[in-house]
């Protein structure tokens, strides 16, 4: 007993151990918590023997309407029953969360500071996540290998194979016995293994592929308040008792409480399907889930549930996902596959039906030249083993014919390329985004950010109509200095943290945020904090990009009066105002001559490139105060100009070059911004998107609202000249994308903001901002650039068309095996009633074609010629008239020799029938090997260009060699081949390596425009 309560007595300690940084209402609750632990505890220990092992552990179930809160000492902080706040959550208990003791309450059990955050950074978070769990949920368990492999086997004609060879097999042991009667039916079996464990091996790498990525598109970043400092987290390390920092578009991390923030709206549709957004308050519905989104406002908010303890988390756990996405090209290929495998099947029941009439007429013969059927006099088990064979070599046919490696290749360059583009700033997120953008006529981009560095600063000042030096705060009279700071302060959602009095400050918010804070801080020495203390909130109007401005209500503690303040768009201010201060802080009327006056300023700053913010204010009786407040409106009238800001954000580096390889490309680049019509010309002037001798007459420049006012006929005729829309809205860029794509463009569009997701979803291809893109418009794009930088967007064009292009130089290839192998089966099977390659010998054939051939051919890098092309259109076809050109050439090269010695190769080489089959087994790998080299470029005569940088083609180029040499050298009795002299090897590299100059003179022949099978659509 007495150890116990000495064990109680540490655990009392560490309760009443109050940080010293709580406020005093918050170290009365977390005493008084601590008092109701202590009497709970010692009278247990009073009233109950120790070793009670057969009391249960769970909390009756109640039917009163409190919460019985477990509070004991866990992990160095005082904890509870997190089941029972994670219902009040889930369920919106008001009431009970009231008896807890409201948002405050939940927040000194949980040990947080509602300013500060937690405390204790590391070893905090470490305990709260060993107490209350991490911030993930659990996911549908990733596919094993051996998936992969019953995938592969569901393959008809893989089956049919695998029971012909265990027919065979069977056969051959009955007859032969094991050590000679295994070879036909084992062999094809190995070939067969080999095929399907290859095709699994690449399917799931790629399948770990996508799922790695995803995952980094899910770890996204959210803005945390920890030790009074405000900063950015991955949203996976987000625990119980943080604060966490919301704003427009955001994403709520975890379940939690409204702790504190104006006009937030939340929408929720993600977890009622309710399309209404939801006001969140402190005193009707403090409730936040994981999952939505922030439609309006800012707040704070207490994360109570994280992981799987939240709703999301219980509602996730019952889903299960499945990632598999068919891209257009996919589904087109499987079309083309599916026209190519009936051919084949044609074929392989022709020559299944010649070969079974040649057998049962006996007009075939052994391998000793005997006939090989004779009537009755034929063992049953001869005619079964003839036949299971003439089945396999049918089917092996199907098996060749049949393209598998179309898929597989699409596969392949997608992973390829989508690792990549990870590396040059580019997260996929949907595959069909990687080939449509190699179709993409017309980009519409951001200009803050993108065309930018979003590196902002203000450079100018005016008050009235005198610029402000730097440093001459001094000059400023002091009720306007006082009204500036209190319109830069108390409107704004950035904040300062600063650790002691002498270090840096830091800044946090959106770029143009703190630009502002910056300077207000530097130059104008504003005192945040101080100016809070000083004001009381009492509605806010937060910024988007529709209103372009932001606004608040305070009331002044110290006089009691309200005043109003506005911030934003420059010209948008201006029209709001009546009166304006001048230099001297007097307050003068702003008349139509003052109004010109100011408008000038406006746009001289602009033409500089300088983003234009104006601040204004107006103190409200109170009567009118309390009328706008049952309104719900702030006052946008008559206000008093106080004076104006010029914040300057430089050019990117390099992304005039990216604009004009774009148009170099045949891409038209069109600049959507909110920025003024000066700023927005003269930034687009100086990424290279408008000439300098494109003013603003000549329609290449046109605001928003104009544009919206054109008739549809008008819009139509004008969209292709518009290079810049400034002054635009969301929906003015919506409507852009929906004019464009009626004419038949494939447009990529940019966006960041929660407003720009219609935009995103309506495009051929949504790219949105990393850094500074919310997640609302993460979620609606297909790409996202990670360093929110024009030239990647650049970079995502170039991998797009080489896509493309990759797809296309592996078709050729593959048609041009499939082309060759069917037509040389089918000839010699009519004519000499059998074929000249074996089963094993085609399985060979198909694993060079479509796994290694895929391998080599789909991960070729972007080239600058891919740049130098126009854009691919949305019908052209998939198989090109140069493609055709090609593969036709090559085909019938391969046909017309490998026919040649099938009918005269013994007479041509004075070799056995035997040697024969295997010359014509080897020239026709041989000459797909070199026609690989030939299918790297589908135009270009120069096959050997950049071939050192791709040492995986080298490699398998090597690979399929030595194979082969294994295969005809070695593999004798498995691959039913003999043996090779030096001069039949030379007689066979020649003959395949006349496809290089083939390919070189074909080249040379010029083709029609006019899609050569124009009439058939794949």
């Amino acid at each position: 007993m007495s150890n116990k309560l000495d064990l109680s007595s540490v655990c009392m300690e560490s309760l009443l151990e109050v940080p010293s940084t709580l406020s005093k209402p918050k170290r009365r609750w977390h005493l008084a918590f601590a008092t109701i632990y202590c009497s709970r505890a010692l009278y247990s220990l009073l009233n109950h023997p120790v070793n009670n092992k057969k009391r249960s552990k769970t909390l009756p179930t109640s039917p009163s309407s409190f919460v019985i809160l477990n509070v004991k000492p866990q992990h160095g902080f005082s904890n509870f029953d997190q089941h029972s706040l994670t219902q009040i959550v889930k369920h919106k208990s008001l009431t009970q969360l009231l008896e807890l003791g409201g948002v405050e309450g939940v927040a000194i059990v949980l040990e947080t500071d509602a300013e500060n955050g937690i405390h204790g950074a590391v070893e905090g978070v470490t305990c709260r996540r060993k107490a209350f769990g991490s911030n993930t949920y659990q996911e549908p368990p990733t596919k094993s290998f051996f998936y992969f492999v019953v995938e592969a086997f569901k393959d008809v004609t893989i089956l049919i194979l695998v029971a012909c060879a265990t027919l065979s097999l069977g056969f051959g042991i009955k007859e032969e016995g094991l050590k000679e009667g295994w070879y036909d039916g084992g062999s094809i079996l190995v070939a067969v293994f080999l095929v399907i464990s290859v095709s699994a091996v690449s399917n799931f790498r790629q399948n770990r592929q996508f799922d790695k990525l995803s995952k980094v598109s899910n770890n996204i970043q959210v803005d945390v308040v920890r030790d009074g400092r405000r900063q950015q987290i991955s949203i996976f390390e987000v625990v119980v008792g943080d604060v966490v920092c919301l704003k427009i578009g955001d994403q709520v991390p975890a379940d939690g409480l409204f702790q504190d923030g104006h006009s937030l709206q939340v929408d929720e549709s993600s977890m009622t399907g309710e399309s209404d957004h939801v006001e969140v308050d402190t005193s009707l519905n403090p409730f936040l889930f994981s999952g939505t989104r922030v439609a309006d406002g800012y707040a704070r908010m207490l994360v109570t549930s994280v992981g799987m303890n939240t709703a999301w988390g219980e509602m996730m756990s019952t889903i299960s996902r499945d990632a598999n996405e068919q891209t257009p090209l996919q589904a087109r290929l499987n079309k083309l596959t599916s026209s190519i495998g009936k051919v084949g099947l044609a074929v392989a029941f022709l020559v299944l039906t010649v070969l079974l009439v040649r057998y049962f007429t006996g007009s075939t013969e052994d391998e000793n030249g005997n006939q090989e059927f004779k009537g009755s006099l034929t063992k049953a088990d001869d005619i079964v083993n003839a036949v299971v064979r003439i089945i396999a070599a049918a089917v092996t046919i199907v098996v060749v014919a049949i393209p598998e490696g179309l898929p597989l290749a699409v596969t392949l360059t997608l992973a390829y390329s989508m690792k990549r583009m990870m590396a040059d700033q580019a997260m996929v997120r949907r595959l069909s985004a990687c080939e449509t953008m190699g179709s993409a006529t017309t980009i519409c981009t951001d200009k803050t950010g993108t065309l930018t560095l979003n590196q902002m600063k203000v450079t100018k000042f005016w008050l009235g109509q005198d610029p402000i030096q730097e440093n001459a705060s001094s000059s400023i009279a002091t009720d306007v200095l006082k009204l500036i700071q209190q319109g830069v302060a108390l409107n704004t959602t950035g904040s300062i943290y600063r650790a002691t009095s002498g270090s840096k400050y830091e800044f946090s918010g959106s770029p143009t945020e703190k630009a502002i804070l910056s300077w207000a801080v530097l130059e104008l020495n504003m005192d945040m904090e101080e100016l809070k203390q000083t004001c009381t909130i009492l509605r806010v109007e937060a910024f988007n990009s529709e209103k372009k401005q932001s606004g608040v209500a305070l009331r002044n503690k110290a006089d009691n009066k309200v005043h109003v303040h506005w911030k934003g768009a420059a010209e948008m201010i201006l029209e709001m105002c009546s009166t304006y201060y001048d230099a001297s802080g007097s307050m003068r009327d702003l008349g139509h001559v003052e109004r010109t006056t100011f408008e000038q300023i406006i746009q001289g700053m602009a033409a500089s490139s300088l983003r234009c913010i104006a601040f204004a204010h107006n103190q409200l009786p109170e009567e009118e105060h309390e009328i706008r407040e049952a309104t719900q409106k702030l006052k946008e009238d008559s206000l008093t100009l106080i004076g104006l800001v010029g914040i300057k954000d430089p050019c990117r580096p390099g992304v005039r070059k990216a604009v004009e390889d774009c148009q170099h490309a045949g891409v038209n680049v069109k600049m959507i911004t909110g920025d003024n019509i000066f700023t927005a010309r003269a930034i687009a002037t100086e990424c290279g998107i408008l000439r300098p001798d494109q003013d603003m007459n000549n329609e290449a420049v046109v605001e928003g609202e104009v544009f919206w006012q054109y008739t549809p006929d008008e819009r139509m005729e004008k969209v292709d000249k518009i290079r810049v829309m400034a002054r635009s809205s969301p929906f003015d860029k919506l409507l852009m994308v929906q004019c464009l794509k009626q004419k038949g463009h494939v447009v990529a569009v940019t966006g960041d903001g929660t407003n720009d997701a219609p935009a995103l979803k309506e495009a051929d291809i949504g790219l949105s901002m990393g850094i500074q893109g919310t997640e609302v418009a993460k979620e609606s794009s297909d790409i996202i650039i990670l360093d929110d930088n024009f030239a990647s967007v650049a970079t995502v064009l170039r991998w797009g068309r080489c896509v493309y292009n990759n797809i296309q130089k592996f078709i050729q290839f593959q048609l041009t095996v499939n082309v060759a192998a069917l037509v040389i089966n089918f000839v010699a099977a009519v004519s000499a009633g059998e074929i000249p390659l074996t089963a094993v010998q085609l399985l060979w054939v198909n694993l060079i074609m479509d796994t290694l051939g895929a391998l080599a051919l789909a991960t070729e890098q972007p080239t600058k010629e891919l740049m130098e092309k126009p854009p691919m259109g949305r019908t052209e076809p998939l198989i090109s008239n140069i493609m055709w050109r090609n593969l036709l050439a090559q085909a019938l090269y391969q046909i017309a020799v490998l026919l040649t010695l099938q009918f005269k190769g013994e007479s041509i080489f004075g070799v056995s029938k035997k040697v024969k089959d295997t010359l014509i087994f080897n020239t026709f790998v041989l000459c797909q090997v070199f026609n690989e080299f030939n299918a790297r470029e589908l135009e270009k005569k120069t096959i050997f260009k950049g071939l050192h940088k791709n040492k995986l083609f080298l490699g398998i180029i090597g690979i399929t060699i030595i194979l082969q040499v294994v295969m005809v050298e070695f593999l004798k009795k498995f691959a039913d081949t003999e043996r090779l002299d030096w001069g039949q090897w030379g007689a066979c590299i020649g003959i395949a390596a006349a496809s290089w100059p083939i390919g070189w003179v074909v080249k040379s022949i010029p083709v029609s425009d006019k899609p050569f099978i124009s009439y058939l659509k794949w």
